[in-house]
């Protein structure tokens, strides 16, 4: 018998298939080949995440200027000092509230002036009744620098003469003394003390005006303090003052909360609150106009580079290419010029913002969102913009692709 014969089967047309860094490949032939274009393209990108950098970080280098301002006029500043008892008499602060006051965490600077049982004239020839309601106060070293007061003439006491005769007057008290400059001198406490040095007004404490600062040493050894604080002066975290008021007195004295009296928070701190609050709002607001004008921006520009190259598609639907593979290569083109275009815009604006601030005179600020955000969105408003135009492309046939282009 003769055997049966079998008929070969003819193989069909191989499929392509791509590796990872073949696509890869095909995604960097864009960018490569077409330097121009893909350089106009990521320019396009760029000026749109650049003007999303600016906005936002002009505006909030903006607030950070004005929180600063708001935190030096005292908006953060406490005052603790004593109460009255039950029978209305003041009662003092023990002599450890100004250490357990600077133990409390959210507490950045706490100073504090003293009372003393002296009074200060112009000479030893006033009449002792004719105080001209001036009161002469033991200080703390780093008064000035904790209520950001000024000196409109002289200097500050320091460690070598706080144990001497020596006082600084506020505006009022150099002006009803007849104070006119430091080297003057005033009978304080029944002896002679130099005037080194006359405050500038200041708002914040306007009760040094009409004051005569010694040293607390020489105050406690001369002058009759008994080396307890009269008024202590405390700056908090901005953000946690309200939670330092509420703690200050039982801090201060623990056995007699009721007997302290702790200042509320300024009005600078209400508006410093409200300020931050439409600030914020308003910086948030410019972010999300300037992303969505960007996102516009990168998404023409997308759309555009891909649609002109659809003779392309067509040439390499014509050699077998498969459309999965057309779309990922556009795909990747699209990602890779959205995240050059992103990190061009970043460092651009970026720049800009901490020119202009170093212009301003303001502290540089650049929200962290807007730095992560930034390049992110324009990766993903670039790949969606690119998404749709490459599948369109991939789905026709190599024909009429070839016949638009």
């Amino acid at each position: 018998m003769t055997p049966p014969t079998t008929r070969r089967k003819t193989p069909g047309p191989r499929r392509t298939r791509l590796r990872p860094t073949d696509i890869l490949r095909l995604g960097l032939i864009g960018p490569r080949t077409r330097r121009m274009r893909s350089a106009l393209s990521a320019l396009g990108i760029s000026l749109g995440i650049a003007a999303v950098i600016a906005v936002t970080g002009i505006s909030a280098s903006n607030q950070a200027h004005l929180l600063e301002r708001l935190d030096r006029l005292g908006s953060n500043l406490l005052t603790v000092a004593p109460g009255n008892g039950a029978d209305q008499k003041p009662v003092p602060l023990p002599p450890t509230a100004e250490k357990m006051l600077a133990n409390i965490a959210p507490v950045q600077q706490v100073t504090a002036t003293g009372a003393t049982k002296a009074q200060v004239y112009r000479n030893d020839l006033v009449p002792a009744q004719q105080t001209g309601s001036l009161t002469v106060l033991a200080a703390r070293l780093n008064l000035l620098d904790v209520l950001h007061a000024t000196l409109r003439s002289g200097h500050w006491l320091d460690k070598a003469g706080e144990n001497l005769p020596v006082t600084v007057l506020g505006d009022q008290a150099a002006l009803r003394l007849g104070v006119t400059a430091p080297g003057e001198r005033v009978w304080l406490g029944g002896q002679w003390f130099t005037v080194t040095g006359i405050l500038a007004p200041n708002e914040l404490a306007p009760e040094l005006g009409t004051a005569a600062l010694v040293g607390w040493p020489k105050a406690t050894a001369d002058l009759g303090a008994d080396g307890t604080a009269a008024t202590v002066y405390l700056r908090a975290h901005s953000e946690r003052v309200p939670a330092v008021q509420a703690v200050a007195a039982a801090t201060a004295d623990p056995a007699n909360p009721s007997t302290v009296a702790v200042s509320r928070p300024s009005d600078l701190y209400t508006a410093r609150a409200e300020t931050k609050n439409s600030l914020t709002g308003l910086v948030l607001a410019l972010a999300a106009v300037a992303l969505l004008v960007g996102g516009v921006g990168i998404a023409n520009t997308m759309v555009v580079g891909v649609m002109e190259r659809r003779g392309e598609v067509g040439l390499r639907r014509a050699l077998g290419a498969r459309s999965g593979q057309i779309a990922v290569q556009f795909l990747i083109e699209a990602v890779l010029m959205g995240f050059i275009g992103g990190i061009g815009g970043l460092l651009a604006g970026g720049l800009t913002v901490y020119g202009y601030a170093l212009a301003q005179g303001w502290p540089a600020t650049v929200p962290l969102y807007t730095v992560v955000a930034g390049p992110l969105v324009s990766v993903l408003v670039a790949a969606i913009a690119g998404i749709y135009p490459a599948l369109r492309a991939a789905r026709v046939s190599p024909t009429d692709a070839l016949r638009s282009a």
